[in-house]
């Protein structure tokens, strides 16, 4: 299998660059870098980051993805599907642990890409990706209680029904002025008119608002001076993470896991930018850039990161043209950052939590939960199963189970097409003493016993076996059983 050369989509954009195409990407890139500073802060906050690090997630990630992918549009961050996961690493193994994990991460992408596995995302059927997907809007949902509600209450566990128990524990401590500022910014935040959103994105007017108006009227709510003492003034500091043997081996799984998860979201990304924008993403360059990013990033202090279909969108939507508008999106937070960093100390938590409200009911499939008539009874039953493994148990296991059930789906699905038709011994066609069968469908493991069920009679001396409308042979797994009767052999053209 030939290796795929490392050829980054920003070269082929960068020929025939002008004027005029920078300056739709500048225009871009500056618009999603100010709707990626609140969402890249809210990201990092309910991973059980410091807001800084997702800072630095999105603007060491969000170059390299952009220089070194294979997609024209694709804005790279930190995602919403992610939370569940780097909390859970946090809660398990600590935050240090988080960015081995994604430099891990990033080597396991790069080899993906260099495998030619950035098709995969095929084999990964719809309700297997509506269940993990709508389990994670739900417990974003669910981790964000604390903070829309303004609850006094320790550390909140990673684990579902012990986070219910927490803040069914917690809920007399809600805060009244919390409620209110959180409720106002997530009306804003899902009714905000779309025709405004390119100049004026809802994620800046709650930041903006919300900051002001809890600092004018001095609200008593947390805010990220109070909880993590602000936001350094100043570059991300240059760090080596623990790469010990013992480390590397006891955080596999957990690497593993942001491996395929960020693999699947940056091709799914880039997946709805080609269908916007009607070009063709290079699926395997796209993974060894992602693979690059997760890979650089942490020694840097950021952590996990993969294509953001939000922030791509509205990339899109306000006219980028080539992988430079995500380069100047990095260029845009890392100036906002420098300058304005003193003032992130005001943002109300309460506003970066309906903030992620609003980004988890946007991110979850709901109609697939309503319209359940329009799918197959199987293949609903596969996206409950998956919705209620992520919820219950973890993103790893539910994938698992739903794959593990295609598959069954699968070979039932292969076994009812497959049929046997006998023409029995004696027809005008053949021979006596020769029975021909005509198989039509699959033949392999589970539909063996379809010939084997038939019965020869004491007259048969040859079965004929006519492959003509089997679609696929399995050679090797097929056990016919020939105790009593001979095979004739058909010719291969057969």
């Amino acid at each position: 299998m030939p290796i795929p050369r490392f050829h980054p989509r920003l070269i082929d954009a960068l020929r025939g660059y002008n004027r005029r195409i920078f300056t739709q990407d500048l225009l871009a890139g500056i618009t999603v870098g100010v709707i990626a500073l609140p969402l890249s802060m809210a990201f990092a906050i309910a991973s059980g980051m410091k807001p800084e690090q997702g800072l630095y997630t999105a603007i060491v990630a969000g170059f390299c993805i952009s220089a070194f992918g294979g997609t024209r549009h694709t804005i790279g961050g930190p995602a919403g599907a992610f939370i569940v996961v780097l909390y859970g690493i946090v809660e398990q193994h600590g935050a240090a642990n988080l960015l081995v994990c994604t430099a891990m991460a990033g080597v396991m992408m790069f080899t993906m890409g260099l495998l030619r596995l950035g098709t995969v995302i095929k084999f990964v059927p719809q309700p297997v990706i509506v269940g993990f997907t709508n389990g994670i809007a739900v417990l974003i949902l669910l981790s964000q209680v604390k903070d829309f509600l303004g609850l006094q209450m320790a550390k909140a566990p990673a684990e579902f029904f012990a986070l219910l128990k927490v803040l069914a524990a917690s809920m007399p401590t809600w805060n009244p002025a919390a409620l209110g500022l959180a409720a106002a910014s997530l009306v804003i935040m899902l009714t905000w008119p779309s025709r405004w959103s390119r100049r004026v994105p809802a994620p800046v007017v709650i930041l903006l608002g919300a900051t002001a108006a809890a600092a004018l009227t001095s609200l008593p709510v947390d805010t990220i001076g109070t909880r993590f003492g602000g936001i350094p003034q100043g570059l991300p500091a240059f760090g080596v993470p623990d790469f010990s043997a013992d480390n590397l081996r006891r955080l596999m799984p957990a690497a593993i896991t942001l491996a395929l998860l960020g693999a699947l979201e940056s091709l799914l990304c880039a997946v709805v930018a080609d269908q916007m924008t009607h070009t063709r993403h290079d699926p395997n360059q796209e993974l060894m850039g992602q693979g690059v990013a997760n890979l650089v990033t942490p020694f840097f202090g950021g952590f996990a990161a993969t294509g953001t279909i939000a922030r791509t969108s509205a990339n899109i939507r306000n006219g980028a043209q080539t992988p430079v508008s995500g380069i100047v999106h990095a260029a845009t937070l890392l100036a906002m950052m420098l300058a304005a960093a003193p003032l992130a100390a005001h943002v109300p938590l309460a506003a970066l939590a309906a903030i992620l409200v609003g980004v988890a009911i946007n991110m979850g499939e709901w109609h697939a939960f309503i319209h359940l008539r329009a799918r197959p009874v199987p293949a609903n039953a596969i996206m409950f199963v998956t919705f209620a493994l992520t919820v219950a148990l973890d993103i790893t296991t539910a994938v698992q189970v739903g794959m593990i059930c295609t598959v069954l789906k699968l070979i039932r699905r292969m076994t009812q097409v497959t049929s046997v038709h006998d023409e029995g011994a004696g027809h005008a066609q053949a021979q006596p003493g020769v029975r021909v069968l005509h198989i039509s469908g699959t033949l392999f493991f589970g539909t063996a016993d379809k010939i084997d069920a038939i019965q020869p009679s004491s007259t048969d001396r040859v079965l004929v076996l006519n492959l003509t409308r089997v679609a696929y042979l399995d050679r090797k797994s097929t056990r016919l059983n020939s105790s009593h009767i001979p095979l004739s052999r058909m010719p291969s053209s057969a």
